[in-house]
């Protein structure tokens, strides 16, 4: 899987090397397989355990489909710290849908980080085979998750209902959906081993 670049990120494949570093707790590591610096509250094996909503094990059997299209927020420059991440809740379904999902740390939030990484991966997302459509859910009373799902192009088309979180808005984006490219097609590279 590439890298794909934006005009502040690199949005870095996440490994199984680094799900295990972070369900271990073992930050050196985390920061060593990114290649960048971690803030201080974030990765933590509760947010990976939300973020994946699988377990290890699931992972390890199915690292290419449990992990499918799944990046690091990384700032570009020379202060290259992980700010985020964007998610696919593993590869898509046979409707040819996938889910996403994402998160920008604290101190990181409300800088467009969150937008940014969102357009690009949709419209990745939207270009490899089998796709069709992107969905996200959100809470309604989350504006700035509203606000980045509808920048990347997803609009409302319902409702879900949560055990724990309650009533969430549900938004889609299909394939035929016309939004600016947000990825400069030029800049992808492989990713690092």
């Amino acid at each position: 899987m590439a890298i794909l670049f934006t005009r502040r990120l690199e949005l870095v494949p996440i490994t199984l090397d680094l799900v295990e570093a972070v369900l271990l707790d073992h930050r050196a590591d985390v920061a060593r397989i990114a290649g960048a610096r971690l803030p201080d509250a974030w990765p933590g094996p509760a947010l990976i355990e939300r973020a994946f909503s699988a377990s290890l094990d699931a992972i390890r059997s199915d690292p290419e489909g449990r992990l499918w299209g799944d990046r690091l927020m990384i700032t570009r420059g020379e202060d290259r710290r992980v700010v985020g991440s964007v998610v696919f809740h593993g590869r898509p379904c046979p409707r040819g849908t996938v889910e996403i999902g994402y998160g920008v740390e604290g101190a990181s939030q409300g800088e467009g980080y969150g937008s940014e990484a969102v357009c690009a991966a949709v419209d990745w997302a939207l270009v490899q085979p089998g796709v069709r459509a992107v969905t996200a859910t959100t809470l309604p009373w989350h504006t700035a998750s509203v606000h980045i799902l509808e920048r990347a192009g997803l609009r409302a088309t319902g409702w879900d209902f949560h055990e724990t979180l309650g009533d969430l808005q549900v938004f889609e984006r299909w394939g035929a959906a016309p939004v600016p490219a947000s990825v400069d097609a030029t800049a992808v590279v492989p990713a690092r081993a």
